[in-house]
């Protein structure tokens, strides 16, 4: 109604008028072009506007959904009168693009091309998931180091032991002493083991709403949920991702009759979408992709000597090759998403996997910093002070770090990565170094099983592909030199 009202309020006015709804139901955004080429905006909403940078750089006239229906005219030349002040005086629209915007937001390229357009999917699960993961591992970690302290070896046992269970000594919605480490512990554990029952939930609603935008929350998350519940794991989110994002996007495409159309969102299409996702998933789909991660784990409980070291080169190398990239981010959600499967054990290869991933996506930016120290002549100065920055981007384990020299250099510099990488991965495998923690570089140290062989590891992988760069770059900048002696001789001759 409101939409109409504006647009019949346009029409009478002698103005052309572009509308995107965004109800829950889905919407059909306007194209960039469109909004480039419109004088004014109006936002006439009760929730908050989604992709609200979209418009930024525009004079906007922002409403209720009830002034839009009783006042178009009235928003319509307000929303004129607007663009003709924006138009005497630019400097509003240059204030009004530097404005911050919110909102959830998927960054998916409709235009795209399949194979893009699935990563961005499952990239967008994985962006709103690492928050959880981090919260989680990071808490779970803290647990287990000062369970360890309070109780001793078996301290993170027993903490997983009684920690949740009504009538145990360590649970603290019964017992929580605030002087008492153990109680610390405890609190920790049930925190962080809260956010990490969310992990594949989250995962698969927020590829879900990759794919069909807010229909796909429900029906992802409740089929998430089961797929946590039947044991299938990231693969089961990744499958109930996919599904319930397509059959909310199928259903939110319906055509229905008009005294339909104001139920669908908040009844017909969570209700059938999480209906037919999580019906497939328990009936059809589940038990072979449970069967699959039961295979899965199997496999990586029963790893030992050159097949973990093999699986540490080959995370390795994906975590150095695009540096933060589609490739980066597929190892570090196999190794994060298998943290949620560990429990008490502090040896598990799930906790050595992640550790192998860590330190070797620290290792390309740390060997720029380094390469730029001590060889700074084989640099730009741009690349020399992205150097001095890459210092800590490394040590936090923050991969992109190293983008500003791999987008000037691409083949020296991914080459040189993806071997010292896969050296750090293969050697902190070898060295059976282990991590709870998913993110935090050299600052969660203290949370690292066997640290000085994980620093080991970490030391190695810089150092060759430090030595791969300097050699690279130094055999072209010689050749460079003896080409420009060769032309000064021609031009002196």
């Amino acid at each position: 109604m409101a939409a109409e009202s504006l647009e019949n309020a346009a029409r009478a006015a002698g103005h052309t008028m572009k509308v995107e709804t965004q109800g829950s139901a889905g919407s059909t955004p306007l194209s960039a072009a469109e909004i480039a080429a419109a004088d004014a905006v109006i936002f006439a909403h009760d929730l908050e506007v989604r992709d609200k940078g979209r418009f930024a750089g525009k004079p906007t006239v922002d409403v209720g959904v009830k002034k839009a229906i009783s006042d178009g005219p009235g928003l319509i030349a307000q929303a004129a009168a607007a663009a003709a002040e924006w138009k005497a005086d630019p400097s509003k629209a240059a204030a009004a693009a530097a404005a911050p915007s919110g909102g959830l937001t998927s960054k998916v390229d409709d235009s795209a091309g399949v194979g893009t357009r699935i990563r961005q999917w499952l990239m967008t699960g994985v962006s709103y998931m690492i928050p959880f993961v981090a919260a989680g591992g990071i808490l779970i970690a803290i647990s287990f180091m000062l369970a360890q302290v309070a109780i001793g070896k078996n301290g993170p046992i027993e903490i997983v032991k009684y920690g949740l269970t009504a009538e145990g000594q360590y649970n603290i919605t019964q017992h929580f002493n605030p002087v008492s480490l153990t109680s610390w512990a405890a609190l920790c554990f049930v925190i962080g083991s809260a956010s990490f029952a969310f992990l594949v939930p989250i995962l698969s609603g927020f590829i879900a709403f990759g794919i069909a935008d807010r229909p796909g929350i429900v029906p992802g998350i409740v089929g998430g949920s089961i797929a946590a519940t039947m044991g299938a794991g990231f693969l089961g989110g990744l499958a109930t991702g996919f599904l319930a994002g397509f059959v909310a996007r199928w259903i939110a495409g319906w055509k229905v009759h008009k005294g339909v159309r104001g139920v669908m969102p908040v009844v017909v299409i969570p209700l059938l979408s999480t209906f037919i996702t999580a019906g497939l998933f328990i009936v059809v789909i589940g038990r072979p992709i449970t069967w699959l991660a039961d295979r899965l784990t199997d496999a990586l409980n029963g790893m030992t000597g050159s097949s973990a070291i093999v699986l540490g080169l080959i995370l390795g190398a994906m975590m150095g090759f695009d540096l933060g990239g589609p490739v980066n981010k597929v190892a570090y959600t196999f190794a994060t998403t298998g943290l949620a499967t560990v429990g008490a054990a502090t040896d598990a290869p799930q906790l050595k996997i992640m550790a192998a991933v860590m330190a070797a996506g620290m290792v390309a930016p740390l060997s720029m910093a380094l390469a730029t120290t001590i060889r700074p002549h084989l640099f730009t100065e741009p690349e020399r002070e992205n150097g001095k920055a890459a210092w800590l981007l490394g040590a936090s384990f923050i991969s992109e770090g190293a983008i500003p020299f791999a987008a000037a250099d691409p083949v020296r510099i991914m080459v040189s990565s993806t071997i010292g990488s896969a050296v750090t991965g293969a050697l902190a495998m070898a060295f059976g170094a282990t991590l709870r923690a998913p993110h935090g570089g050299i600052w969660v140290l203290p949370l690292i099983g066997k640290p000085l062989l994980f620093l080991l590891a970490l030391v190695a992988g810089v150092l060759v592909m430090t030595a791969i760069v300097v050699a690279l770059k130094q055999r072209d900048h010689s050749r460079a030199a003896v080409e420009e002696i060769a032309e000064t001789a021609v031009a002196v001759g």
